[in-house]
């Protein structure tokens, strides 16, 4: 009873568990409820002081990467080692097999050492040893009969080869290379029993095509035609028809390819590429000017053939119509509706020229002169509005076709060149012009063999709206046509109208170069480097150089070279005048041979290089003066026992890394970045006085900063 009592207090009493919810069966809502992870609370969140960049992680990671180890160069002198060294590596790929039993390269790699050792017999059983794990990997196979094929094996390649094809039948590469093999022995008998046996395995079209050709290599043509035979029997399909049909029409068969063509017909009337057999058919009855035998074609295909499918056996038929039928009627059945469309488009927007060039398609297509003409002339009398290129470039087009039109399909040579004529008159040419336009008339002229008409138009061009397609295009008229003088002239036009233009230079003097008046060149080139501006200046300097190089004037091309290194101190040029220097001593023929052959002869010549290279403490760049270096240092190496290493050892610089500021937005120097300094020794011997200097600024910063404090 006391135990009674006590446990019915109120105060002391345990909480009851939770009941269960009904609808989540024993669960109670605690045991479903979705327990979220403590946020972390981040207790400092300003940005750090130094900022590191991802470009900056990069750079550090490749300036700090360790250089590739590469094994040494062993040299092999007798057979002890030669056995040990074929020992290691045999072990070594043994291994790796081992390994990698399923890596066909490793295998193949293995047998291609052996190959190199000339030890045939364990290349193949390499090959063999790797058949067993990889039989089905048609690669290894071509391997293999490759190797054999290319050591002279030739039974131990049909070998490989047979196997190869009777284990893969259906990989087309191992026949190919092992009928190709044949016919380069000449086995055309053997090569053929490999078809039959490939055509047993009923490959696919390009399979048999190969063996048609293979016959017809050969002059075999009846082979070939029973090929064909059983080639549209296993493969029933319009394209094999057709072309066994072009095979029998090629060689004159006419009724051998109608017959296939009936074949074909009554057998893929059904087919969904019927359309393609029907159409070849007709076209072949038109060929063979049986115009009723394909007009009946034309009409049981079309009553058979799905409409869906039948577009261009329609447009096929149209076109058969529109030479041998009722042309009148067709066009008009056919075009009106097209026409009205057109029609209907450009009365909306007649300055929409896709429409006008879809319009006079679709004319050109009829045929009608008088109508295409009518076309050109309602389109050309749409002006742009506007006095600007761009609103003219797609209508001058109009104008191009019109006159290729009527030179080309009218053949009017007269309306062309008056359409060309008013083109010419139409286009605002001292706002803009369009050079393809007068080229295209000079050269109508020229196909008209009016020469004077063409250059009158040339020039006219010249004279009214130079362009540098111009003066290419006539320059190149007049020098073919062997008019020297000519050419001279338009390349003075060509000058006066564009003198920064190093082109124009370069191709008058190269002109002058070829015909031998080297005088005339070299004034030509003296001409264009005295010029205020040039577009591209390194190109003319460098073919300068080069011309008084070819013409042996090596004084001429030292003074060239030493007028070049005034105007600039670039780095390539020093390089290029050391170059010169060590070569020009080979080609000098100014000197005796008697002094050349002195013994003091070569030590002037490098000389002359050393003083080219000279006046480099006179760079302000120090990374192009430390590669200015390592280039003489490889030119000293390249003299021989004549270098001295120690003139550019002396002067070599020292890398160091060092760090500089990066400025913020705000002006303020929050990030550093390495970078690589070079110290040269004629800086060293100042560095005394620079550390003074430094010590000096900063007392006197100090001192400064200690007064603002009082």
């Amino acid at each position: 009873m006391a135990l009674t009592t006590r446990g019915g207090g109120g105060a002391d009493q345990a909480q009851p568990p939770p009941a269960p919810d009904a609808s989540l069966g024993f669960l109670t809502k605690r045991d479903t409820e979705v327990k979220l992870p403590r946020a972390t609370r981040v207790k400092n969140k300003t940005p750090a002081g130094v900022q590191i960049t991802a470009e900056q992680i990069l750079r550090e990671a490749r300036e700090r990467q360790e250089p590739e180890i590469r094994p040494p160069k062993q040299k092999i002198t007798d057979v002890h080692e030669l056995a040990d060294y074929r020992l290691r590596e045999r072990k070594r790929f043994e291994d790796l097999i081992r390994r990698v039993r399923w890596n066909v390269s490793a295998w193949v790699k293995y047998a291609k050492w052996e190959e190199g050792q000339k030890d045939f017999a364990r290349a193949r059983s390499v090959f063999e040893r790797a058949l067993d794990v990889a039989h089905r990997d048609h690669t290894l196979w071509l391997k293999y009969a490759e190797f054999e094929m290319r050591n002279r094996y030739v039974n131990h390649a049909r070998n490989v080869w047979d196997r190869a094809v009777s284990l893969l039948p259906r990989i087309d590469q191992l026949w190919y290379k092992y009928i190709h093999m044949e016919e380069l022995l000449g086995a055309i008998a053997n090569a053929r029993q490999v078809f039959e046996r490939w055509m047993s395995w009923r490959p696919d079209t390009a399979g048999w095509n190969s063996y048609i050709k293979f016959e017809l290599r050969y002059g075999e043509v009846e082979r070939a035609r029973a090929i064909y035979e059983r080639f549209v029997a296993e493969h029933p399909r319009p394209d094999t028809f057709i072309r066994f049909a072009k095979f029998e029409m090629k060689r004159g068969e006419v009724e051998r390819a109608r017959q296939v063509y009936e074949r074909a017909g009554d057998l893929l009337v059904d087919d969904e590429d019927a359309e393609v057999l029907f159409v070849a058919f007709a076209e072949f009855e038109e060929k063979t000017r049986e115009v009723e035998r394909a007009r009946a074609i034309y009409k049981f295909a079309l009553d058979r053939v799905p409409k869906a499918r039948a577009e261009d056996l329609y447009r096929k038929f149209l076109a058969f119509e529109k030479q041998f039928g009722d042309r009148e009627g067709i066009e008009d059945a056919i075009v009106g509706k097209r026409r009205f469309q057109y029609e209907d488009e450009v009365r909306k927007n007649p300055l929409n020229y896709d429409s006008w060039f879809d319009y006079i398609r679709l004319e050109e297509s009829v045929g009608n002169k008088d109508k295409i003409r009518d076309v050109y002339e309602r389109a050309i009398a749409n002006v742009p509005p506007a006095d600007e290129k761009r609103y003219w470039q797609r209508y001058i087009y109009i104008w191009i076709n019109y006159a290729l039109y009527e030179e080309l399909d009218a053949q009017d040579m007269e309306r062309t060149r008056e359409v060309y004529r008013e083109c010419l008159k139409l286009i605002p040419h001292k706002k803009f012009t369009f050079a393809k336009l007068w080229l295209m008339a000079a050269q109508f002229e020229i196909r008209q063999k009016n020469i004077k008409a063409a250059r009158q138009t040339l020039g006219n061009a010249i004279g009214m709206s130079p362009k540098g397609k111009i003066f290419k295009k006539y320059i190149e008229i007049e020098l073919y046509l062997g008019n020297f003088d000519r050419c001279r002239t338009l390349y003075e036009k060509y000058i006066e109208w564009s003198p920064a233009n190093c082109y124009a230079w370069r191709k008058y003097a190269e002109l002058e170069k070829n015909l031998s008046e080297t005088d005339r060149a070299r004034s030509i080139y003296e001409l264009a480097i005295a010029q205020p501006a040039l577009d591209t200046p390194e190109v003319l300097w460098k073919e300068y150089l080069q011309f008084e190089i070819d013409e042996a004037e090596f004084d001429r091309a030292r003074e060239l070279y030493e007028r070049l290194l005034d105007r600039t101190k670039h780095l390539k040029v020093w390089i290029s005048f050391a170059e010169f220097e060590a070569s020009a001593g080979l080609g000098e023929d100014n000197e005796s041979e008697e002094y050349k052959n002195d013994a003091g002869y070569p030590e002037q010549q490098i000389e002359r290089v050393r003083r080219c290279r000279g006046e480099t403490n006179a760079a302000e760049l120090k990374e192009e003066r430390a590669m200015l270096l390592e280039e003489w240092l490889k030119k000293e190496l390249s003299f021989g026992d004549l270098g001295d290493v120690t003139l550019v050892q002396k002067k070599a610089p020292r890398k160091v890394k060092r760090k500089r500021p990066l400025p913020s937005d705000d002006g303020s120097n929050i990030a550093y970045e390495e970078y690589i300094d070079y110290i040269f020794p004629d800086e060293v011997a100042l560095a005394p006085n620079l550390k003074i200097l430094e010590a000096a600024y900063k007392w006197k910063k100090q001192k400064t900063d200690d007064t603002d404090d009082d």
